[in-house]
């Protein structure tokens, strides 16, 4: 999923045609339908990424600790992990691990994916208001 992308499916799927606003009123099921779906998977996505980090975390953790076996080491594909470091100093390691960051920046990024099909679900979901308000504003300019 691209954010980007989605980005502009929505700067088009959110215009309101206001001479068709019957039509732009049959759209709101098909458009939040669409757009809920695309949450549900990204949030999907997003628990896998996490689990997937955690595993990593912990695997890190056995690794800076020295508790790794040499066969997890190979099978990872890892060198071991000859600097003894003190147990406060763990952290260090593991905050400034490429492979952890890498993780925790696809984490934060399908996050940011979720939060912004959330709202643009809740934005589809009250459009119906906006678009009875434009009925209610053409009636009274017609004299109604």
């Amino acid at each position: 999923m691209n954010l980007n992308k989605i980005k502009q499916m929505v700067l088009q799927d959110c215009d309101i045609d206001e001479t068709q606003l019957d039509r732009e009123s049959l759209k709101l099921p098909q458009l939040h339908n669409k757009y809920l779906n695309l949450y549900l998977d990204a949030k999907l996505i997003l628990e896998r990424k996490e689990n997937e980090f955690k595993r990593l975390r912990r695997a890190k953790w056995e690794y800076y600790t020295g508790k790794m076996d040499e066969e997890v080491l190979a099978k990872l594909g890892w060198e071991p992990f000859d600097l003894k470091i003190l147990k406060q100093d763990i952290a260090i390691y593991m905050e400034g691990d490429e492979d952890l960051i890498t993780l925790q920046e696809q984490v934060c990024y399908y996050k940011e994916l979720c939060s912004y099909l959330d709202a643009t679900v809740k934005e589809i979901t009250y459009r119906h208001n906006k678009i009875r308000n434009a009925i209610d504003w053409k009636k009274f300019l017609g004299g109604q």
